[in-house]
């Protein structure tokens, strides 16, 4: 081997050696680029198939089956909330809902959900329950979304004796959402509750057009919590929505929430989630919420893009499941 060929290849391994530093972060920047970190697969794409629609009780209108709650864009940068709700939009969804008490949900959701407003349905609420503070948080919600009227307003999680008595008294929140509807501010009339016994007293006393209720297998065979509030919400033709079907457990006392978006624990597992919302999915409900995280408003949608209806052994699996997990809500809750 002579002298040239040996100085000739040590050189090029030399140079090889020096660069591969440089190789490997280059090659790591180009990954980096096709894999954000946040922006993961469009929604679309990661899809089974079409995502359904079901009809909104009497109201006419299909929504998806999963929708997007605004907590999701909660505290994101203004361009990835822009591309979060365009993906979701793409993907079928056209379902959105929000609440000026999630933060600064309102603020994100408004500015990306601006180009397809009007092909989309709108949900937003309100914890007030005095007439004039009720429409106060209504207009202010009407224009940090940047629309001139909302789908649907709802009632905000009802839970108490005193919330039914001061929403539904005299110059109560009620009064105020009569009003918006006769006004054009908003289509359709609604509520969210905490407690069966809320969300019963709600719709004897006035005829709402939604309910937004915790759906979950853990409330259902554990809690005894929510087939109350759907058989009497199916009997009136109201349009029925859930809430916290990708809901685990509480959190222990002294512990932290594991996602600063969820004051519960989450499921977290892909079969887990496709379970609990196939368990939802199977009420006769029109569409679910998720959880405020991002990643599982993903897995949510990509679970339910491939829904079907849980046979009886699947649902007794989960209710045998059920029993070994404390649920989120109980029902009775009001003392006697």
């Amino acid at each position: 081997m002579n002298l040239y060929y040996i100085l000739s290849h040590t050189s090029a391994y030399f140079l090889l050696f020096l660069c591969s530093p440089v190789l490997l972060l280059l090659c790591l920047l180009n990954s980096v680029s096709f894999n954000p970190v946040k922006g993961k697969n469009n929604m679309a794409k990661s899809l089974s198939g079409p995502l359904p629609r079901r009809s909104l009780g009497r109201t006419g209108e299909k929504l998806s089956i999963i929708g997007m709650g605004g907590i999701v864009v909660m505290d994101e940068e203004e361009e990835h909330a822009k591309n979060v709700v365009r993906e979701a939009f793409e993907a079928g969804v056209n379902y959105f809902d929000v609440a000026p008490t999630y933060g600064n949900a309102e603020e994100k959701l408004g500015p990306a959900l601006e180009p397809f407003r009007q092909e989309v349905f709108l949900a937003c609420k309100t914890m007030e329950r005095e007439k004039k503070a009720a429409e106060k948080e209504l207009n202010n919600s009407l224009n940090t979304l940047r629309t001139d009227h909302l789908d649907l307003y709802q009632l905000h999680s009802l839970e108490t004796r005193e919330d039914i008595d001061r929403a539904f008294g005299p110059n109560g929140a009620i009064e105020t959402f009569v009003r918006a509807k006769k006004e054009g501010k908003t289509r359709f009339l609604g509520f969210s509750a905490h407690s069966v016994e809320a969300a019963l007293a709600a719709m004897d006393l006035f005829d709402f057009d939604t309910v937004l209720f915790q759906i979950n297998y853990v409330c259902y065979f554990k809690g005894n919590y929510g087939p109350q509030v759907v058989e009497k919400a199916r009997q009136k033709g109201m349009g029925i929505l859930a809430l916290k079907a990708g809901a685990r457990t509480v959190v222990k006392k002294g512990e932290e929430p594991p996602y600063k978006k969820c004051w519960y624990q989450p499921l977290e597992k892909e079969e887990e989630i496709r379970r609990a919302f196939a368990f939802a999915l199977s009420q006769p409900i029109t569409a679910a919420l998720t959880p405020g995280e991002e990643k599982f408003f993903r897995l949510a949608l990509e679970a339910a893009s491939s829904f079907v209806w849980l046979k009886e052994s699947e649902m007794m699996e989960l209710k045998k499941e059920a029993q070994g997990i404390e649920p989120l809500f109980k029902y009775p809750a009001w003392p006697v």
